[in-house]
């Protein structure tokens, strides 16, 4: 608190150019503000204001001081403003814009966790086609929030966090391969594959596996659905290629289960949480931190 008043001090004979004005408007004695000022003077070693006959003038040490005095002030009134919203306006609402398989598995779990910590805020989850839309979103300030894979950010964006998972075989229990504790992709073009779309962003991933181990998929389903995808190896004995990211929620229900590829061991996917440049609110950000804790605990 003294430190918070010198600097006070500071700033006010800074701008009145007079220690006695100054000491008028703090309502405290001039020769208590003079000594403090001497004091830190002499313990800088050098003057921060240089003494004229009428008015007191800021040295270049002085000059250098203010500034600092002066941010320092402007950054404790931005955290004073974002501690009042937590303390009493944890209420509001706030928006996450995703890909769709983060809607069915990560989502449900960082959103209950959230609404028990925070039950006056209303939580808006919009699922978008794909990262341009999501980031859209985010910069038109549609969504506070954006939460997808491999973005390629603009400098209106910035990213929160990041988790990498890494493609592999998704099986039901009831599979063939279940019991594989890792699996080359020839192991898995032998049985009905379900395949991501030329539109996603995982389809690539895949082709340049395919290519290098000269293999040829012959998918039974193509699509750019992770629910499609899930509920076929789920219900129809289907083979799939995902992140655990993409089936969290199955894989601690016990009903699908996630198989290392050799081949893939390399083709990762970055889970992104990003937001606007320009920062988002206090509730905002509580939420993100609720993400990112779900996201270094799933990859």
């Amino acid at each position: 608190m003294l430190q918070h008043r010198l600097l006070m001090y500071l700033d006010q004979v800074a701008r009145a150019g007079s220690i006695r004005k100054a000491a008028a408007r703090l309502h405290i004695s001039a020769s208590a503000i003079n000594r403090q000022i001497l004091a830190l003077e002499d313990e800088l070693g050098t003057p921060l204001f240089q003494r004229l006959p009428r008015k007191m003038v800021l040295t270049a040490a002085g000059e250098v001081l203010i500034h600092h005095v002066r941010q320092t002030f402007k950054e404790l009134e931005w955290a004073q403003v974002k501690i009042e919203e937590l303390k009493g306006l944890r209420r509001g609402e706030v928006t996450v814009a995703m890909m769709s398989g983060l809607a069915a598995n990560l989502i449900p779990r960082m959103a209950g966790e959230f609404r028990r910590a925070n039950p006056r805020v209303k939580l808006i989850l919009r699922q978008l086609t794909n990262g341009d839309d999501i980031m859209s979103a985010v910069e038109s300030g549609e969504a506070d929030l954006g939460l997808g894979f491999d973005f390629v950010l603009p400098p209106t964006l910035r990213l929160l966090s990041s988790a990498v998972g890494r493609l592999g075989a998704v099986v039901a229990p009831g599979h063939p391969l279940a019991d594989k504790t890792s699996l080359r992709i020839s192991d898995c073009i032998a049985y009905p594959i379900v395949i991501a779309d030329k539109s996603t962003v995982i389809r690539p991933y895949l082709n340049d596996v395919f290519a290098k181990a000269l293999v040829t998929a012959h998918p039974v389903i193509e699509t750019n659905s992770i629910e499609v995808m899930r509920h076929a190896a789920m219900e129809d004995q289907g083979l799939t290629f995902l992140t655990p990211f993409d089936i969290e929620f199955d894989l601690r229900a016990g009903r699908l289960i996630y198989i290392p590829v050799r081949e893939l061991g390399q083709q990762t996917q970055q889970l992104m949480l990003i937001g606007h440049d320009r920062g988002t609110s206090a509730i905002g950000s509580v939420l993100a931190e609720t993400v990112k804790a779900m996201m270094t605990q799933t990859a």
